[in-house]
């Protein structure tokens, strides 16, 4: 071997001895976080996935039924997202713009008030998913018990300024078996602004499926004693029920040409 060979050999074994070693860093893998695990009670969250579960609702845009009632059917539309709302009926019309409530009577023929009643129906039908809405508070409460048997339950507050009254309180119960909702007690504040210890009861007991979801087909409130519960008073049907992930126009809320826009009482 003469002396170039061996001077080759030596600079090629130096140099590898000065090539540093690469390491393979690893990079963290992202965790997918369930926000109804860490958001919401146990029991809630179960109740939720019986009723085909948060993200399944919160897919959904456009929430519509009908109220036939006896003497003036009534179509409820409603924005999943802004919560801005419309009522339509043959004599009259109202709704939520995002920030104003409005009417359109010119007959003069709704009696009622229309800040409290716009969106009254919407929060009753669609129980339990808005007792998963930003400002809520979760406690225990103890079992309602209706025919022999026990309902487990759990008390729902309000954040001070949440809503329009943030003292109404609500009380969901549900089936201990498929965890599906089976009454909803709530007080009403609207009017007095004052808190209230009568909680009035609802028996949620008749589904049906909309879009994969398990929504009323009708509700039944009852009569009741406290947290006696006697027997039923009158029942609401929800009929066209519709569920979309299509929004409405952008005008299809706000108030028509001849509308007034009408006082919301914030309590």
């Amino acid at each position: 071997m003469n002396k170039l060979t061996i001077l080759g050999f030596f600079l090629v074994v130096l140099a590898c001895k000065q090539t540093p070693k690469t390491e393979t860093v690893k990079k963290p893998v992202p965790q997918e976080i369930d926000e109804s695990k860490t958001k919401y009670p146990d029991a809630m969250v179960k109740v939720f996935d019986a009723h085909g579960g948060l993200e399944q609702w919160k897919k959904q845009r456009t929430l519509s039924y009908v109220l036939p009632k006896p003497e003036l059917s009534e179509t409820h539309t409603v924005d999943l997202w802004s919560r801005r709302d419309r009522i339509g009926t043959e004599q009259f019309s109202m709704g939520f713009d995002g920030e104003k409530a409005w009417l359109l009577d010119t007959d003069e023929n709704y009696k009622g008030d229309v800040g409290f009643y716009h969106n009254l129906m919407f929060y009753f039908y669609a129980m339990p998913f808005v007792l998963a809405d930003d400002g809520i508070m979760y406690s225990a409460t103890e079992d309602l018990e209706y025919g022999g048997k026990k309902y487990p339950g759990l008390q729902i507050a309000y954040e001070s300024g949440v809503g329009a009254s943030s003292k109404d309180e609500y009380f969901i119960h549900f089936d201990p078996e498929t965890h599906q909702m089976a009454w909803l007690g709530y007080t009403v504040t609207y009017q007095s602004g004052e808190n209230s210890d009568n909680v009035k009861w609802i028996r949620y007991d008749n589904w049906q499926e909309v879009n994969g979801l398990i929504v009323p087909e009708s509700i039944t409130w009852h009569k009741f004693e406290e947290r006696k519960i006697l027997e039923p008073a009158s029942t609401v049907t929800f009929e066209e029920v519709g569920l979309s992930e299509t929004s409405k126009p952008k005008g299809f809320y706000e108030k028509p040409e001849n509308g007034e826009y009408v006082p919301i009482k914030m309590n």
